[in-house]
């Protein structure tokens, strides 16, 4: 018995070590080392540039008439030409105000059938990681839903979570409203 208890202690003390580091937040990765991150433009890439003209092929011929409304091109995409479609604290529905962005996003891909679009899903600070990725995915599946019920077809629309990675952290409620999002980010090829 005495054998028997000396285990018991042992297991459990094991356990309390080994369930006291889960309540950490994992380390997140940086977004360089992100699918998107590397070789496409990410954060650390240096082909940030404003947009020029100077499009060779037949398919980037309309997609200058995409860069020329305005936005910022990074590598393979074409960012800020439609506004960020927000959202209310921890809601993914989108909101009949906000509803006009998708449609005009909608347009531009009638416009130019050889784009594609990528929606990134965004989330404010608050909530865990594993959550905010969650709901930054739930955020960026309702506006493919309403994209696709506008006719645009499943296979032009990509989605992608980034939760909370480019939140700022204990922000004002202002900021964490910008937070709150999905960016329409075209895809030139």
């Amino acid at each position: 018995m005495n054998l028997f208890s000396k285990k018991l202690t042992f297991i459990l003390v094991g356990a309390a070590i080994a369930f006291a580091g889960c309540s950490k937040k994992p380390k997140r990765p940086s977004p360089n080392d992100t699918v998107l991150g590397q070789g496409a433009g990410g954060a650390g890439s240096d082909s940030l540039n404003p947009l020029d003209s100077s499009l060779s092929g037949a398919t980037d011929a309309s997609a200058a008439g995409l860069e020329a409304r305005r936005g910022t091109e990074i590598g393979d995409q074409i960012r800020d030409l439609v506004d960020p479609v927000y959202f209310d604290f921890d809601k993914s529905a989108i909101r009949a105000s906000e509803r006009s962005k998708l449609q005009e996003a909608q347009k531009l891909l009638n416009e130019h059938p050889e784009q594609r679009i990528l929606l990134e899903g965004h989330c404010d600070w608050k909530g865990t990681a594993e959550y905010n990725l969650a709901l930054g995915d739930r955020r960026a599946a309702s506006a493919k839903q309403y994209l696709q019920s506008l006719g645009v077809s499943a296979d032009r629309i990509e989605t992608l979570s980034k939760g909370d990675l480019d939140a700022v952290e204990n922000a004002s409620a202002e900021q964490a409203a910008k937070d709150r999002r999905v960016d329409l980010v075209f895809l030139k090829k």
